[in-house]
């Protein structure tokens, strides 16, 4: 093994990954947590820029930024394809920027590199509660995929999931408890085209961010 790790968390640079690496950080202590962002074309790919920031910002110096440069050649959607519109049209159960399978290749990529470290814990920030849909971020898909890994390696993973069933305005409270409120504000990407803080405000990220917050923002006062 490289070297011993507690837990690997699947950073992106947005506001969830950021508050999962610090969670992760808070339980285990930031020498026990190693982070992993990928780039796999994606149209917003300045988030490796703050993920790594992120990563330094917290304490962790195990960070790899993977490339998956072949999902271009399997699928494509308005993340991939930089001139695609992005879009949710009535009707429509995902927006355009769902990446057809996405997360069960992160989740395994950041098992693989787990196991290496010793670590049995995979962080991720899916939620089924305020979501655009995508099915790879339900409950069921990640027992199923925790189980996967579990019989495809022989190691006891567990997947860790603290918004699964919590809201984006849960998020900006747990920020604001933890003290990094504006620092989820203004150093995370969650836009898909890649502007950071509040971002374009139009596209389906930026708008449930934007209501969590104005939703937090409200239920303080």
């Amino acid at each position: 093994m490289e070297n011993s790790k507690k837990a690997v968390v699947v950073l992106s640079g947005g506001q969830d990954s950021a508050l999962c690496l610090r969670l992760a950080c808070d339980r285990h202590g930031p020498s026990n947590v190693a982070a992993i962002t990928f780039n796999y074309g994606q149209r917003h790919a300045v988030e490796t820029k703050f993920a790594r920031a992120l990563a330094r910002k917290f304490g962790v110096k195990d960070h790899k930024i993977v490339r998956l440069d072949f999902y271009r050649h399997l699928t494509t959607n308005a993340l991939l394809d930089h001139s695609a519109p992005i879009t949710r049209k009535a009707g429509m159960e995902c927006p355009s920027t769902v990446v057809e399978g996405r997360n069960a290749f992160f989740l395994l990529s950041a098992g693989v590199w787990a196991k290496s470290l010793g670590a049995t814990e995979v962080w991720t920030g899916v939620s089924q509660t305020d979501y655009s849909g995508y099915p790879d971020c339900r409950a069921p898909f990640i027992r199923a995929q925790e189980r996967s890994m579990r019989l495809a390696m022989l190691w006891p993973f567990k997947i860790v999931t603290p918004f699964m069933n919590k809201t984006k305005e849960d998020e900006w409270a747990l920020a604001d408890s933890l003290g990094i409120l504006d620092l989820i504000k203004n150093e995370t990407v969650t836009c898909y085209r890649g502007i950071p803080g509040g971002g374009c405000g139009k596209c389906p990220a930026c708008r449930l961010r934007a209501e969590g917050l104005k939703a937090y923002l409200r239920s303080r006062k």
